[in-house]
């Protein structure tokens, strides 16, 4: 987004158009193939980073579990489990994300 020539904007509202529209219409279009991208590479990454646990974790029941892999096992008993699993695993992965962005800027 930060890419983006600002004269766009400026265009579109010369024109007429409202906030939203020029939004909608204008900046929406031009950044949806990065979000596109973006959003394929992240799917791809997090598929790859799940084979790579199931592959190189190692099952043994009790013992090693990590939790992608019990939120796969989780998924085919109790699918309620599975899902507050992996808010879990999600949260804990924005707090990490955040920590780091407030070390990194401080």
């Amino acid at each position: 987004m930060r890419g983006l020539d600002p004269r766009y904007d400026g265009l579109a509202a010369t024109l007429g158009a409202s906030p939203w529209r020029t939004f909608r219409t204008v900046v929406v279009p031009m950044v949806a193939p990065g979000i596109a991208s973006g959003a394929a590479l992240a799917w791809a990454r997090a598929l790859g980073e799940f084979g790579a646990t199931i592959t190189f974790a190692g099952s043994l029941q009790g013992v090693t579990r990590t939790l992608p892999l019990e939120i796969y096992l989780q998924r085919e008993t109790d699918a309620d489990a599975a899902v507050a699993l992996s808010l879990v695993l999600v949260v804990v992965a924005v707090v990490v994300i955040g920590l780091a962005r407030v070390r990194s800027a401080g």
